[in-house]
């Protein structure tokens, strides 16, 4: 297991596959802030609602000079679909081998009706321009979180 990043500390850079096509690094938005959300699954629907709140969002979110990036551990294939039925425009990046995930610290042990498993705890990042971890939000409800985020983006 990993280090978990903590609020003040420098991000490790990252690449993983992308929506996009290729590969997206978080090198890449230097000098630009970038709001993080890692979701458990694509097409729920407490991440439909996420992602559709994000995405209604955007353009305010690009006009103050970030991006928007969602993790999961979903297949490239699933992501698609995703970002087609949602017309979602931000790229959705693939945390197969849930390395990221772990970074962050939200890859965890998991309870539904009465089952355990390893999975993604709803949690969103934001990372300033130097790619420094400025603010965070774990075991995120969905209702009102993209405003909050979108919030800490204009301090």
């Amino acid at each position: 297991m990993t280090n978990i990043i903590e609020i003040g500390q420098q991000v490790p850079d990252f690449t993983l596959p992308a929506s996009t096509g290729g590969v997206v690094s978080l090198s890449q938005f230097r000098g630009r802030k970038v709001l993080l959300y890692f979701y458990p699954k694509n097409m729920t629907p407490a991440c439909t609602q996420e992602a559709c709140e994000f995405r209604d969002a955007h353009d305010e979110i690009t006009a103050r000079g970030a991006v928007v990036l969602g993790i999961s551990p979903d297949s490239l294939a699933s992501h698609t679909k995703f970002i087609s039925k949602n017309n979602l425009p931000f790229p959705l990046l693939s945390d197969e081998e849930h390395l990221v995930s772990e970074m962050f610290g939200v890859w965890q042990l998991k309870k539904l009706y009465g089952r355990e498993f390893m999975g993604i705890v709803r949690s969103t990042f934001l990372i300033d321009e130097q790619g420094i971890l400025t603010a965070e939000w774990k075991k995120v409800r969905v209702k009102g979180h993209v405003e909050k985020a979108v919030e800490e983006i204009m301090k």
